[in-house]
Parts: C-alpha cells; sequence; structure tokens
C-alpha cells in the first residue's frame, strides 16, 4: 500500500543514521515535509529533501526550540535511543540513569512539546521507537535496554488513551536486530564482529538481519494508519512468534 504523506509536517529524532536517516528520507519519499533532527549536526548536512537542525533530546530548551520554530507537526517519530548491555547486577546507575532519560523522558519531551499543537488541530501521529526487547520479550545482557523500552510501551498506551478522542494516534515500532552503524559498534566491541553477527543473525527465524529501510516502511505507514493507536508492532524477522 502506497502512502500519501503530502502536507503533512514531519519530525524525526536521531535522524543522523540508522533508522532515523532511512525513516526521514521514506517520509520525504511518502510527500511530507521532514524536519531532520540529530544531535550530529555533520550526519545531518548529506541528508536530501529534508529540512535539518541539530537537536540534544536530552535538552529541554533545546527540544522546545526546535520545535517552536518548525511551527506545527503533524507526525512526530521518536528515533533516539541507546543500547546498554548487561545484566541487573553489572549495570550502573550511570547508565540506568542515562538509558531513563534517553530512551523514556526524552520522548516525554518531545511529545510535550509537540502535543498541544496537535490538540488544537484535533490531529497528529506520533510514533515511538521501543523494541521487542521490552515487555514483549526477555532478551539476556539487556537488562537495562529492556526495562527503558518497555517504559515506552506504557508511555505508549498512555498516551493513546488519553487523547484518542482528540484525533491524536500513539503507536511504537519494536524491531528485532536491525542493521545499523550502531549495532556494528556493538558488534565489534566484543572482541569478535564475525561470531558476535552470527549469533545475531541466528536468533532472528528469518536468518537475516533487518534493515533500517523495513523499519522506515512501517513508520510512514502508522504517520498514515489513521484507524490505529495505542499498538506496539513487531518487526522482527519472527523472533516473537
Amino acid at each position: 500500500m502506497t502512502v500519501d504523506l503530502t502536507g503533512q509536517r514531519v519530525l524525526v529524532t536521531a535522524a543522523a543514521q540508522g533508522i532515523g536517516r532511512a525513516s526521514a528520507e521514506a517520509f520525504v519519499q511518502a510527500g511530507a515535509e521532514v524536519l531532520a533532527t540529530d544531535i550530529n549536526a555533520e550526519g545531518l548536512a548529506t541528508l536530501a529533501g529534508c529540512t535539518t537542525a541539530r537537536l540534544d533530546v536530552l535538552d529541554a530548551t533545546s527540544v522546545a526550540e526546535v520545535c517552536e520554530a518548525y511551527g506545527r507537526i503533524d507526525v512526530l517519530f521518536n528515533c533516539a535511543g541507546v543500547v546498554h548491555g548487561g545484566t541487573v547486577l553489572e549495570c550502573t546507575d550511570a547508565e540506568l540513569d542515562l538509558a531513563y532519560d534517553l530512551n523514556v523522558k526524552a520522548m516525554v519531551r518531545m511529545v510535550r512539546a509537540v502535543l498541544p499543537g496537535m490538540r488544537e488541530r484535533k490531529s497528529g501521529a506520533i510514533i515511538n521507537m521501543s523494541s521487542v526487547a521490552s515487555s514483549i520479550k526477555g532478551v539476556p545482557n539487556r537488562f537495562v535496554y529492556t526495562t527503558t523500552k518497555a517504559a515506552v510501551l506504557g508511555l505508549t498506551k498512555s498516551i493513546a488513551a488519553d487523547y484518542v478522542a482528540e484525533g491524536i494516534r500513539c503507536n511504537a515500532i519494536c524491531p528485532g536486530t536491525v542493521q545499523s552503524p550502531s549495532l556494528d559498534e556493538r558488534l565489534a566491541a566484543t572482541g569478535d564482529y564475525d561470531a558476535a553477527r552470527a549469533d545475531f543473525v541466528a536468533r532472528q527465524p528469518m536468518g537475516r538481519i533487518a534493515q533500517a529501510q523495513e523499519i522506515a516502511d512501517l513508520a510512514v505507514y502508522l504517520a498514515g494508519a489513521t484507524y490505529t493507536t495505542g499498538q506496539a508492532y513487531c518487526i522482527d524477522g519472527g523472533w516473537t512468534i
């Protein structure tokens, strides 16, 4: 199905690389006006067809200023996040604090910035990046990540329930393993990139890692899925079958 987002104004966070970048490009292809944001301004500079702005989602002032400057936002894609490894006994308070700030509270900051305008217009779509590693599936050595991504699902459903009668939709995307620069960094950090990658591939029943474009296609769909809200969409190559 082709989604036509002509006339829609979309803000994407973490758009300099990976899923965020692929999604910004996909929204443009669907006809939307896109504000691609990231803390990495150099990465944004090579994006075609988008308005770009440096945005630190950890900074409430930065969030408010960027959103106000851009004006009307019809679709918000909260894509920024961080992945920590380890168990509950291995994680530090600093890691837990950062993950909550970036994976959860940053989404709250963004929603607070765009939601009043959506309420005035009685229309809007919010898409949050969660993961199958959340309340959907326990994944070894991902305590901090799984805990915060589960919180994203609660956040998503709460917003959906509060504003469904006002024409505002809120859904979450829950990927399995996705090819990205971040994934390559984490695989390299294991000390044996090839073995670590083989382990990741082996846990996907489809026998491969997802491409960022595949997740971007779902983001575009949810931006236009006008009868869908409060849902967690698994896109994981069959991992949660």
